[in-house]
């Protein structure tokens, strides 16, 4: 078994799904007990992070691109997410 063996990377694919999705559930963790708004809109931000991750690690054990599409709209509506939010918790208002 060498480095380039494709078992030894959907073995590693595999793993970091594994890895994400745990800490997809504790950012949830984080969201449902956080302390303080801010930490909250932190942990929606990571979750979408980690979504998004396990869109384009799918990708790559399934061999369909269409996850990779997937996965930039997810990011492109995570980031505008977090900043409206982020907004809402600064100013109290997300559109002027």
């Amino acid at each position: 078994m060498t480095a380039s063996d494709p078992a030894v990377l959907e073995i590693t694919i595999r793993g970091a799904l594994i890895v994400v999705s745990g800490l997809c559930v504790l950012c949830s963790y984080r969201v449902i007990r956080g302390p303080t708004n801010p930490d909250r809109v932190v942990a929606l931000d990571a979750i979408a992070t980690n979504v998004v991750a396990i869109a384009v690690l799918f990708a790559l054990v399934t061999d369909r691109g269409l996850f990779i599409t997937v996965s930039l709209v997810l990011a492109i509506i995570g980031f505008i997410a977090t900043v409206a939010v982020a907004k809402f918790v600064t100013e109290g208002e997300v559109i002027e």
